[in-house]
């Protein structure tokens, strides 16, 4: 198959790939030139682990390229992919859907023939029967299909998520376009992925939804842990304890500093407004969404008390900034209100993470960039986890709490015992665990 992919920003260029790698011949487009070139010179511009050899992989072989010329990659194309960025939109939550139709406006005037317009972009029910509406109306006429396809992707796990996904979901309407479709992913029919074909107000939901409800599990557990604070009870015990059970399942029950992330942020928003339009209102949700960033707050008090309720004129080393370990995304990362927050306590804070300082630079200013945790620590105050990236979960305590002024540690991602801390010297709080 013949395949165009318009935008190269995190799920158009891991699609893209991935499809080439399946042996379909595939044009990723971009409107930056600089990307593009970069792109062309092997440079990828998101971390992704294994991303790379994927992508120079199939160059070498001659089954993807990329350009800035829309009409030339649809030339002959069986199906143009929309993978474009959707926003949070500033002022009402919802998702913003300007590149989306700007994308299916050019794409009308770019159309070779028939042609399968795919959304794979994370946008709101109705959406993809506006991308409908505008190509009939730019070319009244024009041959086309158009199908909702959306990813789910886990950005550090995103390559192995679309080689072996739990489902791909298809929200299609005519035979035709289902034919197409079941054929870009026939390879994956090999090994059994399940398609589910639905229509495409059914596919849209299931994108939110399912986000939604991971966002959920996270949450709640989130809230059991500030009750097993209070009660004594261990976290990690309940929630194996519930993850044993079929019905609930173990994956998205680890406490923490709350969620970010390029997803159930912005998904979880878009849901909830969604629902207001529709008078629906989806109340879990938006409870969801306000405990969250009541748990993002909540991590700051942890950390003031732990070290007597002032940080002022103290140097504090924060390990870990990216929203997840195996991504350079900061987009709603925990980091983003803990950090500012403790330097606005006046704490001198130093930042350690294997490839946050890309985008945590210019989001987190008055910071200083480390690249070893030892020397990050040295003569702090306190260490704070904030992301549990395999770098951090090897660290010597001992060693660590050594160099330290004060040795205090605020693991806000349950990485180690608080018996080991302890040993180790440590003041130590973690979240929903008793005192060791």
């Amino acid at each position: 198959m013949k395949l165009a992919m318009i935008g190269t920003g995190y799920v158009g260029l891991v699609s893209g790939v991935c499809f080439s790698d399946f042996g379909h011949a595939v044009t990723c487009v971009d409107k930056q030139a600089a990307k593009i070139t970069a792109l062309d010179a092997g440079q990828v511009p998101i971390y992704e682990p294994g991303l790379d050899d994927l992508l120079a992989r199939n160059v070498a072989a001659g089954r993807l390229s990329f350009t800035l010329d829309l009409a030339a990659a649809l030339k002959g194309a069986d199906a143009v992919f929309i993978g474009v960025g959707t926003p949070t939109r500033r002022g009402d939550g919802h998702a913003d859907l300007t590149y989306v139709y700007a994308a299916a406006r050019e794409i009308a005037h770019a159309m070779d023939g028939y042609t399968v317009v795919v959304t794979k972009s994370t946008v709101p029910v109705g959406t993809n029967r506006e991308v409908a509406r505008i190509i009939a109306e730019e070319v009244p006429g024009a041959q086309f299909d158009v199908v909702s396809n959306p990813e789910f992707l886990r950005e550090g796990a995103a390559i192995e998520d679309f080689m072996r996904p739990d489902r791909i979901v298809v929200g299609v309407e005519s035979e035709r376009a289902q034919e197409v479709m079941a054929e870009i992913y026939r390879p994956l029919s090999l090994r059994e992925a399940p398609i589910v074909w639905t229509g495409l107000e059914s596919a849209e939901m299931i994108k939110y939804a399912a986000n939604a409800f991971l966002a959920t599990k996270i949450t709640f557990i989130n809230e059991i842990a500030a009750l097993c604070e209070k009660t004594g009870a261990d976290v990690q015990a309940v929630a194996k304890g519930m993850g044993m059970d079929g019905r609930i399942g173990n994956k998205f029950l680890h406490a923490g500093p709350g969620y970010g992330g390029s997803c159930f942020p912005k998904d979880t928003s878009a849901l909830a407004r969604i629902g207001q339009e529709h008078a629906a209102p989806q109340r879990i949700v938006e409870t969801v969404i306000a405990v969250n960033e009541a748990t993002k707050r909540a991590m700051v008090d942890k950390v003031l008390d732990l070290c007597g309720d002032s940080v002022a004129g103290q140097k504090v080393a924060v390990l870990g900034v990216t929203f997840k370990p195996n991504t350079d995304d900061m987009r709603d990362a925990p980091a983003l209100t803990i950090v500012p927050a403790l330097i606005g306590r006046g704490a001198r804070v130093h930042v350690v993470d294997p490839q946050g300082q890309r985008e945590g630079a210019a989001l987190l200013p008055g910071v200083v960039w480390d690249d070893d945790p030892y020397e990050a620590a040295r003569d702090a105050a306190a260490v704070v986890l904030l992301t549990e990236w395999n770098e951090f979960r090897g660290l010597d305590l001992a060693r660590l709490a050594g160099v330290m002024a004060t040795p205090r540690l605020a693991d806000l991602r349950n990485v180690f015992s608080p018996e080991a801390a302890r040993e180790a010297g440590f003041a130590y709080v973690s979240v929903g665990r008793p005192a060791a």
